[in-house]
């Protein structure tokens, strides 16, 4: 049965999955750019058919995606109404989705395709709808979260999520956006599945009991 799954999605020691004061220039808010460093690196591994404990988590989020979910904030900067669609995301004319990305926001427009193979969808609709069109745009693939943290905290709290790989790097933030904050008796449906370290972080992976 397919799953709704997040990978590599980086926290601090003290819990935040990003900075604060998200903008152009700190597109992960304020404090946050260094805190993927263990990715990058684990990428560019990959790339080169290395072998690590963080090349093999980067690899299992590549494994089996057929649709993406995502926050607005993920997506961009900016902020209540479209001052104009010209935005189409942090990752230049070809993301590295390759698939349909459904992507939560108050204000819609149009769908945007990419080169690559990526559609960006724009909705207000309900999650478990949402998860709905993703799972029927995967055919019969796994979808995966991409973030940020309030959305993975939607989710969390409806019950929808299957997996959460968080990669806990040894850095004390003091601000930001707390990753598992009010999830109430939501939180009581996972366990800790498994519990990795590398040099540069540590994989916790919750799975549902």
């Amino acid at each position: 049965m397919p799953k709704l799954r997040v990978h590599n999605i980086t926290v601090s020691v003290d819990g935040y999955a990003a900075g604060p004061r998200q903008n152009l220039g700190h597109p992960l808010g304020e404090g946050f750019e260094t805190m993927h460093e263990w990715m990058f690196a684990a990428m560019r591994d990959l790339a080169d058919g290395k072998d690590g404990i963080d090349v093999e988590y980067v690899r299992r989020g590549e494994e089996n995606i057929g649709a993406t979910i995502m926050g607005r904030n993920m997506f961009g900067p900016q902020r209540g109404p479209w001052e104009d669609e010209s935005w189409t995301g942090w990752w230049g004319p070809n993301p590295p989705y390759h698939n349909d990305v459904f992507v939560h926001t108050h204000h819609l427009r149009p769908s945007v395709v990419m080169e690559g193979g990526t559609t960006f969808h724009f909705t207000d609709e309900p999650v478990e709808t949402v998860l709905a069109r993703a799972f029927e745009a995967a055919a019969g693939k796994d979808v995966r979260l991409g973030g940020g943290a309030s959305t993975v905290r939607q989710y969390l709290r409806a019950g929808l999520l299957d997996e959460l790989h968080m990669a806990v790097v040894p850095r004390l933030l003091g601000g930001g956006e707390h990753l598992l904050d009010d999830l109430g008796d939501a939180i009581d449906a996972y366990r800790v599945a498994e519990t990795v370290g590398s040099p540069a972080a540590t994989h916790v992976r919750l799975v549902r009991r």
